[in-house]
């Protein structure tokens, strides 16, 4: 088993996301879910999952218990340690005090210490009643404020966040050898975190103002793609061509551009459609009737709110 450590504010979306990466996952703590495997490659690709480790046992939130748990336990490693412990979320636990009490337990038992290069680093996370202790496996690369909207070499406001992009690029089966379609790729951001994982990338637009700037994005990052100019409604691809689309459906609410937005909406669902098994769509609401008419069926859906007006609606659709 594997514990994982996970980000932000929503565990449910995280782990949704942590699923592209690892099998059995499960809510352990608040911040922490349990897996029975990962794909350690994977783990290094997710946005909403800082590490995971191989789950050594858990116990109650106080370092007493971890340490019990530590001096019990069979450990078949050798070589040096170090120990890093955390806290989440409803506890006060000495995080310092939990450290060197855990380390002290692993020198009686023949361990070195090294805290720069360790050949094992032991995790003590706590959170609400709960510790869990494991051996770390794989942390996420934690690169995305490199790739800030605003860090790019073409921004334009409202783009979305690269935390977001890359989860929704996971959720939507991003990962080497497969292909991922973004018809509404405005300035190429949910396609970069496609690409940094492995995925072959495909994208449409309509002004060509965003195309360019896509392309120059995923080429400033690196990312092999292939960018067009077209109509999210009819994009030229055969049946099946992709593995999973993703976009970020149009924004607004004024009644003069509703009919316009769903019509919109409706044909880029369809076409989704017609090209992937799978989907994922980001809005300003949950379009539940748009997504029926187009064929679809919600396997999940997470809300997402960004300020006192937006909220957004993630739909993972099937």
């Amino acid at each position: 088993m594997y514990l994982l450590e996970l980000a932000g504010e929503d565990d449910a979306f995280a782990r949704r996301e942590a699923r592209s990466a690892a099998t059995d996952v499960s809510h352990l703590a608040t911040g922490l879910a349990t897996a029975r495997g990962i794909d350690a490659e994977g783990v290094r690709g997710l946005a909403y999952t800082h590490r995971a480790s191989e789950l050594l046992g858990t116990c109650g939130a106080e370092i007493d218990s971890a340490r019990l748990l530590v001096e019990l336990a069979g450990i078949d490693r050798e070589g040096s340690v170090r120990v890093r412990a955390r806290r989440v979320r409803e506890t006060d636990v000495d995080t310092q005090r939990a450290e060197r009490e855990l380390g002290s337990v692993l020198v009686e038992r023949g361990f070195s210490v090294d805290l720069e290069e360790p050949d094992h680093e032991l995790r003590a996370v706590f959170s609400e009643d709960t510790c869990a202790l494991g051996w770390l496996a794989a942390a996420s690369r934690r690169d995305f404020a490199e790739r800030a909207p605003t860090e790019k070499p073409f921004f334009q406001p409202g783009s979305m966040d690269p935390l977001l992009a890359r989860a929704i690029a996971n959720v939507a089966g991003a990962a080497p050898g497969k292909s991922i379609l973004d018809p509404m790729c405005g300035t190429g951001g949910g396609l970069v975190e496609a690409g940094l994982v492995g995925a072959r990338v495909v994208g449409a637009d309509a002004q060509w103002k965003m195309v360019r700037g896509a392309e120059e994005n995923l080429a400033h990052y690196g990312v092999e793609f292939d960018v067009f100019r077209g109509d999210a409604t009819r994009i030229p691809l055969r049946d099946g061509t992709v593995d999973g689309v993703v976009f970020d459906a149009p924004y607004g609410r004024q009644s003069k551009i509703e009919g316009e937005l769903r019509e919109i909406v409706e044909g880029a669902l369809a076409e989704a459609r017609r090209l992937a098994p799978r989907a994922v769509v980001v809005a300003d609401r949950p379009w539940e009737a748009v997504i029926e008419s187009a064929g679809w069926e919600v396997e999940d859906r997470f809300e997402r709110r960004v300020h006192g007006s937006l909220t957004r609606y993630v739909s993972v659709l099937v």
